[in-house]
C-alpha cells in the first residue's frame, strides 16, 4: 500500500471514530445463571491424533445435558508400547488445562491402550496431580464397569492394533477375571488411519466375532473406532451386549457423575447403573 493511501485511509478512521455514537451504553444489567455446568461436568482427555471420541462424547452428553470439557494431549500417531508410555508425563499438564478454576465431576483419559500399557491407577494418580479428588476412569476401566454391569464374562475383543498390543490387551483383560475368548484386529498402526475405519466396517468385524456361542459381549477397544451410533442396531443383529472404548467411559462417566439417565438408543449398557440394575426411564 501506498504511503499516501495509507495515511488517507487512516485519517478517514479517525474521522469516523470520531463521530457520535447513536447508542454507547456501559455496565449494562446481567444475570448469571449456574452455566452449562449446571447437572454435572466432565473433563476429557483428548489424543492429539482421535477425530472420533469428542463426537461419540457430545452424541451421550447433548442429551443428558452434562457439560463437556476437555483438551488435547500429544501422541506419537504410531501406536506402540512405548509411544503409548510416553503419554503419561503429558497427563498432569492437560488435565490443568481443562477448563480452569471449574469444578470437575469426572476426568476421562481417551486413550485405550495407553492405560492399560501406562496403568489405570497410575493414569488416576496422574491426573489427580493438576485435579485433587477428582473421579477418573479410562477406557479400560470403563470397559471392566460394563462387562460387570452387563454381566458378560466371555468377551470378544475388536481392535485395530498390532498384534503385540492385542496380545497385552487380552492379559489385561484376563487378568481382571474375564476372559477372551474371541479376538480380531484390522492390524493398523496408523491412528488417523483408524479414525477413517467406517462404522460399517466396525459392525460387521463385531457381528463377525459376536456370533460365537463361546461370546457373550463384544468390546470394541480403541477411541478413534466408532460405535455408538451403531451399538443398538449390533446388539439387535447378535442378541447380546456390545460396548467400546468411547461406549463404554462415556456410560461410565454419566454414572460417576451421578447421572443415571436411561438412553437405550444407545444400546443395553445406557439403561443400566453401575450396580447392573435398570436405571429410570
Amino acid at each position: 500500500m501506498a504511503p499516501k493511501q495509507a495515511i488517507a485511509e487512516r485519517e478517514t478512521a479517525e474521522r469516523e471514530m470520531a463521530e457520535p455514537l447513536a447508542l454507547d451504553l456501559h455496565h449494562l444489567p446481567f444475570e448469571t445463571d449456574a452455566g452449562l455446568d449446571a447437572r454435572a461436568t466432565v473433563g476429557l482427555l483428548v489424543l492429539a491424533s482421535d477425530r472420533v471420541i469428542e463426537a461419540e462424547f457430545r452424541r451421550v452428553f447433548e442429551r443428558c445435558k452434562v457439560a463437556l470439557y476437555h483438551s488435547r494431549i500429544y501422541n506419537d500417531p504410531a501406536i506402540t508400547p512405548e509411544t503409548l508410555k510416553r503419554m503419561e508425563q503429558g497427563l498432569a499438564a492437560s488435565a490443568d488445562l481443562i477448563a480452569p478454576g471449574v469444578a470437575l465431576d469426572v476426568v476421562g483419559y481417551g486413550c485405550t491402550s495407553a492405560s492399560m500399557v501406562i496403568g489405570e491407577a497410575r493414569v488416576a494418580e496422574r491426573i489427580r496431580e493438576a485435579r485433587p479428588g477428582v473421579a477418573c476412569t479410562t477406557p479400560m476401566t470403563a470397559a471392566f464397569a460394563a462387562f460387570a454391569a452387563l454381566g458378560v464374562e466371555r468377551v470378544a475383543l475388536l481392535t485395530p492394533y498390532i498384534d503385540e498390543i492385542n496380545q497385552a490387551m487380552r492379559r489385561h483383560i484376563e487378568a481382571q477375571g474375564f476372559r477372551v475368548t474371541a479376538k480380531g484386529s484390522f492390524n493398523e498402526e496408523d491412528d488417523p488411519t483408524v479414525a477413517r475405519i467406517t462404522l460399517e466396517s466396525v459392525q460387521e468385524a463385531a457381528q463377525r466375532l459376536g456370533v460365537s456361542d463361546a461370546v457373550e459381549g463384544v468390546f470394541v477397544s480403541c477411541t478413534n473406532l466408532r460405535l455408538m451410533d451403531g451399538a443398538a442396531a449390533l446388539e439387535a443383529a447378535l442378541g447380546k451386549p456390545v460396548t467400546s472404548s468411547n461406549h463404554a467411559m462415556a456410560w461410565h462417566c454419566l454414572r460417576l457423575a451421578g447421572v443415571a439417565d436411561s438412553l437405550p438408543d444407545f444400546g443395553r449398557l445406557f439403561t443400566l447403573g453401575l450396580d447392573g440394575r435398570a436405571t429410570p426411564g
